[in-house]
């Protein structure tokens, strides 16, 4: 491809549909040139640190020199091959990594083509486990709101229902079973009011629950709710005791963005079943996996189906599998953590906004800082501001939040907080 041609962008704004946008009057959108370490080329020149990850994926930046080796050597032996009667040594090197990873119950791992769909699969698990069991009536899912765990069918029909979709789609979406999104916040301590609340909730609805779902300690897309981790022991407590399994979201907390490997480790718990994905390839390929217990992949296969019925096209697409094994590997690194604490410290300076007019909360946790403001943001006007300070920042509602790569240099989160501060001191969001 001749990386020389200018991007048609008259093109991109006629025919290409963006997430989350019109096409009758699109955001803008900026043409990316190349990305390399934690920084975005663009096009016309400018050169931006990237406080996103792409999403919330690329946590070693971007061109990791091992990665692009492995799927570079991948892509030499096998690009794809079905994962229907066939495996190979990327897809099982990489499901070892996972099972050592993850909380100790979870050995058994369902390889899916993205987060969305990783979902969809926690959710047939936990039903399909249930009717296997003979109670065919456990077909609901209970949620917190302010969740948001994919935008597939049964993934959208647990996002939270006000701030989501499913007015639009009502009719077409599960109704599912939910309760208020957790309040006590990280720092704080854990209101008991609120568990007793969430076991009435249980004690309800359990006859027809197959599963909770929820994203551990940080609500992302929801509104950035870092909670408390008692609230997560408790549910895993009511979990077991109305007979409900137990689905952690950590799509968006897994592989260190919250300061510990997974989320679920600051409430030292584990789920029945455990979705994840984003940063799983380093942001370099599209992967998720939904990993569950030998108790519930064996109650499923001792069901009438006898198979968990799904299996994607890409399902364990060698490319993909190849880019996270070597993901993983520079993940379990000691340096990966105690790049994260740095981010952690330098993310702190976001306190300077605190005091600022229109800002109602500064919060950081892990390699996360959220800017809340009390007004929702001009997503159009702030951006173009932010690439005049050299950052790419992209808020959604009321936050402005950054989830940089764990590699990102201190100076580089100076910057893009002094950019933020900016933002919001000079009235340009």
């Amino acid at each position: 491809m001749n990386n020389k041609q200018p991007i048609d962008v008259e093109f991109d704004r006629e025919h290409i549909w963006h997430p989350y946008t019109s096409m009758i009057d699109p955001l803008p959108v900026y043409p990316a040139k190349r990305t390399y370490q934690n920084k975005i080329e663009l096009e016309s020149g400018e050169v931006l640190i990237d406080g996103m990850a792409s999403w919330w994926s690329a946590v070693h930046g971007y061109g990791h020199p091992e990665i692009i080796a492995a799927i570079k050597a991948q892509a030499d032996t096998m690009s794809h091959v079905m994962f229907g009667g066939l495996t190979h040594q990327p897809a099982v090197e990489l499901c070892k990594l996972l099972v050592e990873l993850t909380p100790a119950p979870l050995n058994r791992v369902f390889l899916a083509d993205g987060g969305s769909v990783s979902v969809e699969v926690s959710i047939k698990m936990a039903i399909q486990y249930w009717l296997s069991k003979g109670k065919k009536n456990k077909t609901k899912i209970m949620t917190a709101k302010k969740g948001y765990h994919g935008d597939t069918f049964a993934a959208m029909s647990v996002c939270d229902p006000v701030n989501s979709m499913h007015a639009m789609y009502q009719g077409f979406l599960p109704e599912q079973v939910f309760v208020d999104a957790p309040s006590s916040h990280f720092y704080d301590t854990q209101n008991t009011r609120e568990l007793e609340i969430l076991e009435s909730a249980f004690a309800a609805h359990h006859d027809h629950i197959a599963a909770f779902i929820i994203e551990p300690i940080v609500q992302n897309a929801g509104g950035m709710n870092f909670y408390h981790p008692d609230y997560l022991k408790a549910l895993r407590e009511l979990c077991d005791k109305y007979e409900v399994l137990l689905i952690l979201d950590e799509i968006a907390t897994g592989f260190g963005r919250t300061g510990k490997m997974f989320a679920c480790e600051h409430a030292g718990i584990a789920p029945d079943i455990m979705c994840v994905g984003k940063a799983l390839t380093g942001g370099n390929m599209t992967l998720a996996a939904t990993l569950t217990t030998k108790e519930v992949a064996l109650g499923i296969s001792q069901g009438e189906a006898k198979v968990l019925m799904h299996g994607p096209t890409f399902m364990g697409n060698p490319l993909a599998c190849a880019a996270a094994v070597a993901s993983l590997k520079i993940v379990k690194r000691p340096e990966t953590m105690a790049n994260i604490q740095r981010v952690n410290t330098a993310l702190k300076a976001l306190t300077c906004c605190a005091s600022l007019d229109h800002v109602k909360d500064v919060r950081v946790l892990g390699a996360i800082g959220v800017v809340e403001l009390d007004q929702v943001v001009d997503v159009a006007k702030i951006q173009a501001f932010f690439i005049k300070q050299g950052v790419w920042i992209r808020p959604f509602g009321k936050l402005i939040y950054i989830m940089p790569p764990y590699t990102t240099p201190d100076e580089d989160i100076t910057a893009l907080v002094d950019a933020i501060y900016s933002a919001i001191a000079s009235g340009h969001y």
